[in-house]
């Protein structure tokens, strides 16, 4: 027996986060409210990929722990690694996911130290 599908659409729109934000976007719904660590929450699709575009220039990593899914949730384990320049970071997240018919609807993620994680990002001029 195979992962949930919802499992399955997490690691490919995580790997698709990697590659980019338009093929990142075909896992998002239009109007998916999008909760960020340590930042207010974006509201809709095109605000998230365009958050994304302030990411330009920072290579991302996600080594995935687990994911545990259902037919409306999934939740995934990551640890992620952002690096730019001569400066690198690693954090670990909870992300919770609510799923609807394939697409995410609504996502939270919770970290090991929010504080560290909202530093990281402004002090780049971008918010995670």
């Amino acid at each position: 027996m195979g992962e949930h599908p919802n499992a399955e659409l997490y690691r490919q729109g995580m790997e698709a986060s990697m590659t980019s934000p338009e093929a990142f976007g075909q896992f998002l719904d239009d109007d998916v409210v999008w909760w960020q660590i340590g930042s207010p929450p974006l509201r809709g699709k095109e605000a998230v990929l365009q958050a994304m575009e302030g990411y330009d220039g920072l290579d991302f990593q996600a080594d995935i722990h687990d994911v545990v899914a259902n037919d409306d949730h999934v939740v995934g384990l990551v640890t992620a690694t952002v690096r730019t320049g001569d400066q690198e970071f690693t954090y670990r997240t909870a992300e919770i996911a609510h799923v609807r018919e394939g697409k995410v609807t609504e996502r939270w993620a919770f970290s090991d130290d929010t504080q560290a994680i909202a530093d990281f990002f402004s002090g780049l001029g971008v918010a995670e």
